[in-house]
């Protein structure tokens, strides 16, 4: 049974999980429940996979299938997982739904079609499809770098009345947009908006976020979850010092996202292998990743759990 509200879960820290891969790329099984332990003892409220640094759109039917359901059993009741459907069309992000629900995910996350230009009213039937495909709930991602085009602000306050809606996860960086999806707390206190861009994270908690879904929340939980109860308590000092040791922390994608799966083998939670076509990080720039965790405080023998 549950341990877990929803209230609590998106009020906290939600990393989006990389997704292990073993040397001949299939699902890292032994890995994601490494990695699923060392977040969770963390302090995290839940875990986020096959999104963008969960390399969802890259994946295989196989191996995200994989993926959902050691989540799933790592997560054994403790926090809910939420599944990406970060996909490019209505028709696979159905069948990717389907396919999430029947693995034990407790909630879809879904972002805007893409490839082919979209506007408020396409996005707005993407979503509402998902929902007809299943009955979880969903939570809406705003990520333009990925999908070329913003989730139209009229979309999400037409999905905002959906009940199953549970809220936003925005990692565009862009701090307007940011604040105008906070509005929407105004005419329903329930809909959560979540930060996904470590950049922002700091301002975004003190205007009025519910939480975080960041990347560094894979090597670095428990910085993460200390932003998170500073900023509740209206602790500038403390969320200046911890949002620093943050700007630090991204130099591990100085790679590009690549630079996760480096720094989680670094840990010793996963192996160093990225999604196709990507190559592993390597030589200096391996070097430099492990310097950035080691400047932190963050070894191979602290993440062992």
């Amino acid at each position: 049974m549950a341990s877990w509200t929803w209230e609590d879960a998106l009020s906290g820290v939600i990393p989006p999980m990389i997704s292990p891969l073993t040397k001949d790329h299939a699902a890292d099984t032994h890995a994601v429940h490494s990695l699923a332990e060392y977040i969770l003892e963390g302090g995290c409220s839940g875990l986020f996979v096959l999104g963008g640094i969960g390399e969802g759109p890259w994946l295989s039917t196989m191996q995200r299938d994989a993926v959902i359901r050691a989540s799933v059993d790592a997560a054994a009741g403790r926090a809910p997982v939420l599944v990406g459907l970060m996909l490019p069309g209505t028709a696979p992000a159905r069948d990717a739904a389907k396919q999430a629900e029947a693995a034990g995910a407790d909630a879809l996350v879904v972002g805007s079609p893409y490839y082919f230009g979209v506007g408020a009213a396409d996005q707005q039937r993407h979503v509402e499809a998902v929902l007809q495909s299943a009955a979880l709930p969903v939570l809406l991602y705003n990520i333009p770098q990925s999908t070329h085009v913003p989730l139209h602000p009229d979309a999400v306050a037409a999905l905002s009345s959906e009940r199953r809606v549970l809220g936003i996860k925005d990692s565009w960086g862009d701090m307007p947009y940011f604040q105008s999806m906070l509005t929407l707390k105004l005419r329903r206190p329930s809909f959560k908006v979540l930060q996904g861009n470590e950049y922002a994270a700091m301002g975004s908690l003190l205007l009025g976020a519910d939480g975080l879904i960041p990347g560094l929340g894979n090597v670095a939980p428990k910085v993460l979850v200390e932003l998170v109860r500073a900023a509740k308590t209206r602790d500038v000092t403390r969320c200046q010092e911890l949002h620093a040791q943050i700007l630090d922390l991204i130099g591990v994608y100085a790679s590009g996202l690549v630079g996760m799966h480096a720094a989680c083998s670094i840990l010793g939670l996963s192996e160093n292998v990225p999604a196709e076509p990507w190559a592993p990080v390597t030589g200096e720039k391996l070097s430099t990743i492990e310097t950035v965790l080691s400047r932190n405080g963050l070894t191979a023998k602290l993440a062992a759990v």
